[in-house]
């Protein structure tokens, strides 16, 4: 499968998702959401896969936000369409089976970081800048911002982050939550590709179960996300890894996980 605005990058299990729009430091466009959610589709018939990274291109952005001329477009029926679409394929990978991680290499901006924030986890390179402008130009995020932010990082520092509009460093998103890691922008590859081998040396399907679990949680009552909860834990110690991996605790070696 190939890609005008895209690469895919297939090594092992872990696939790399490249926004390759550096020209325009990886602004996304229609034609882009369209390919992440073609090369999405890829990754999920993919079995063998254990974890998704996606980065941008070049060392200045990962995404610095939405294509600028689409958006001088936008009327009242493109401006629902579009941001609906890009939700779906937000939501997409989101609910990917495997984790996904955001390598950020420089700007994560208006729909650059609601891509981040559609991912599992976020590494970001020291020197990035995260934020949610679009009021600047008028709108508000439309492809998950005021929903995944405030879920992320509470209600009044999301509240502040759209609201002015402002970008904050790589450190103050760790800080509060945002990101998950920060490194130096020489080390980022290195180290989410460590990260990402970390993931993959766990059992899958707990991995898939866990991440579901907080997932469901977050849009649930308590109790719901209990019993939830419960019920993929049962499915979990019903695997060959479950057992896999309580009989290498017993035995005091290290386990051998299948993805079963």
């Amino acid at each position: 499968m190939t890609f005008d605005n895209l690469l895919l990058q297939l090594e092992g299990p872990i696939a790399t998702l490249t926004i390759n729009r550096p020209d325009k430091r990886n602004a996304v466009n229609n034609a882009t959401v369209e390919e992440i959610d073609r090369a999405l589709a890829q990754i999920e018939s993919d079995r063998r896969l254990r974890v998704m990274i996606l980065t941008g291109a070049g060392d200045k952005a990962f995404v610095a936000g939405a294509d600028i001329q689409e958006l001088q477009r936008r009327d009242l029926v493109l401006g629902r369409y579009e941001s609906g679409r890009r939700q779906e394929v937000y939501n997409r990978i989101e609910r990917l089976e495997i984790p996904s991680i955001a390598s950020v290499n420089g700007f994560a901006l208006g729909t650059g970081l609601e891509l981040a924030m559609a991912c599992t986890l976020r590494v970001a390179a020291a020197g990035a800048r995260l934020g949610q402008p679009e009021i600047k130009l008028g709108v508000i995020p439309g492809a998950g911002g005021t929903q995944r932010l405030r879920r992320l990082v509470g209600l009044g520092r999301a509240m502040e982050m759209i609201l002015t509009g402002e970008a904050i460093t790589a450190e103050e998103a760790l800080a509060i939550g945002l990101v998950n890691r920060v490194v130096p922008a020489e080390s980022l590859v290195e180290e989410t590709r460590k990260l990402a081998a970390t993931l993959t040396a766990l059992p899958k399907r707990a991995l898939q179960y866990a991440k579901e679990a907080v997932l469901r949680g977050s849009d649930a009552t308590l109790h719901e996300g209990l019993a939830h909860e419960s019920h993929l834990h049962a499915l979990a110690c019903d695997s060959e890894d479950k057992r896999e991996g309580v009989a290498a605790f017993l035995q005091k070696r290290a386990p051998k996980f299948t993805g079963r």
